[in-house]
């Protein structure tokens, strides 16, 4: 046997961190406390910076060193994007059971891919969550589901699953052999997030065609001019995406319609769902959804209404589809894994190889509060949206640029002369620091997007921001 007293020992400093192991944690989960019990105090935007060309240390500071080195450096470059005032980007707050679940997904830290006691089964509590999950949103259990970063990875998926059925429908495998042919893409009003997965899936961000939303202030598909567009396909397949709610206005394509045509046409329907989904869980707004399980796959985020932490979202297509997810996303040169149409392996049906226990923070969620908590997070979100909306109208210095319709609210400085002010008064108003919404354009004109989505916000938050607003256009 070698002699083993000529292996390096442990580093010092890592020696010492796995002894302190428990304080470095209880400092850490204090610190964060801290930062969660201020976010009312904690600005929404900030102008602070750093260099980033800081030199590595040579020996290293310990986690504790570090703590207080991000402290002192790091921690004032973030803002309280899980606060209750935080409306911009349709970004949700951590709930305290999403945040138990992401903390013990990083303490188990899982490489969460098989089903079977391939180095573990942690991908078993994915299909749960996934399970759950169908269960909240009222879908069946023909769709197959699994975590991603995102919507637009979520996106992808979906579509690079679309795009080898079409392929299939040429008798092309273009997940093999590449793309040969002109992909049909019809949609109305895609975000942003579905044409970046067709430019990486290789389909070209400018090779669909855009058809015609409704008339009336809509941006929902327009079913007659998506028919006609059909027809000039003559009998060619084609991948349909449609929206379960828009990022301005939160409209919702006609599912029913969609059925209808699904049942006379041969396509691909993919719904963005990111945020709109969660409609679903409430008896007021599930009509919006209704018929959304005919869908070949769907998108739905869960750092928006689920309230999780940040990058999480998951993807359902229907098990009927397996082989082509199989067909675009398997490890062929990878016989370690098995045989994939044998062994279920995460790693064959989506983009990542290298996937963390993103479900845990979910099962916690879902586990927590149940259906009627997300209800309730729902109903209330929507509610407030309304009353900021009227709260708007009521004050004459704003105007809608489109009825409230769920949880957005879209809106601008009031008369067409105050156009070229409007991104001047946003900039003052995030400025000051208690409330953050993002700019957008709606049928040509400047606007102003609040999103509510997060689970802290009251009456007093829209208060504090109507007040705000007050302060700010008096400047003008």
């Amino acid at each position: 046997m070698k002699n083993l007293s000529n292996y390096r020992k442990m580093n010092s400093i890592l020696q010492h961190d796995l002894n302190d192991f428990e304080n470095i944690l209880h400092t850490t989960k204090q610190h964060g406390i801290n930062f969660l019990n201020n976010l009312e105090n904690i600005p929404t935007t900030n102008n602070y910076s750093i260099d980033p060309k800081k030199e590595l240390n040579e020996l290293g500071l310990g986690s504790l060193g570090a703590l207080e080195e991000f402290k002192k450096r790091l921690e004032p470059l973030l803002v309280s994007s899980p606060g209750p005032r935080y409306w911009g980007f349709v970004t949700g707050g951590s709930t305290p059971a999403s945040i138990a679940g992401d903390w013990l997904a990083s303490v188990y830290d899982q490489n969460t891919q098989a089903t079977t006691s391939q180095g573990g089964n942690s991908a078993l509590i994915e299909f749960e969550t996934i399970h759950l999950l169908l269960q909240l949103l009222g879908l069946p259990d023909t769709f197959l589901g699994g975590f991603v970063t995102g919507a637009t990875m979520s996106n992808f998926t979906c579509l690079g699953v679309a795009r080898q059925w079409f392929g299939k429908q040429l008798g092309k495998d273009f997940a093999k052999n590449g793309i040969s042919k002109t992909i049909n893409i019809l949609t109305a009003t895609p975000h942003s997030s579905s044409i970046k997965a067709l430019s990486m899936l290789g389909i070209g961000s400018q090779n669909y065609t855009t058809v015609k939303t409704i008339e009336g202030n809509r941006e929902a598909i327009d079913i007659a001019d998506l028919e006609e567009n059909i027809k000039k396909l003559k009998g060619k397949p084609f991948i349909l995406i449609s929206s379960a709610g828009t990022v301005n206005t939160a409209d919702f394509d006609d599912f029913e319609a969609i059925t209808k045509l699904k049942e006379k046409y041969n396509f691909w329907w993919h719904i963005d769902a990111a945020f709109g989904g969660f409609a679903a869980v409430s008896d007021k707004y599930k009509h919006l959804v209704e018929r959304w399980e005919e869908a070949d796959s769907i998108t739905i985020d869960c750092h928006k209404w689920l309230n999780v932490p940040y990058e999480s979202a998951f993807y359902l297509i229907k098990k009927e589809h397996i082989n082509l997810q199989i067909e675009t996303f398997q490890n062929s040169n990878a016989p370690y894994l098995g045989n994939p149409l044998e062994n279920f392996n995460y790693l064959n049906v989506l983009p990542e190889n290298s996937r963390r226990l993103r479900a845990l923070p979910v099962w916690f969620s879902l586990t927590a509060y149940g259906k009627e908590g997300f209800c309730d997070i729902v109903e209330k979100s929507t509610s407030l949206a309304l009353h900021f909306g009227n709260a708007l109208i009521e004050d004459g210095n704003f105007e809608l640029l489109a009825p409230i319709r769920l949880n957005n609210v879209c809106f601008t400085l009031k008369g067409d002369e105050n156009q070229n002010k409007v991104a001047q008064f946003l900039t003052k108003l995030n400025d000051r620091g208690k409330v953050f919404m993002t700019p957008t354009f709606y049928e040509n004109r400047k606007g102003i997007r609040a999103s509510f989505v997060n689970w802290r916000t009251t009456e007093n938050d829209v208060k504090i921001v109507i007040q705000e607003m007050i302060e700010v256009v008096s400047e003008f």
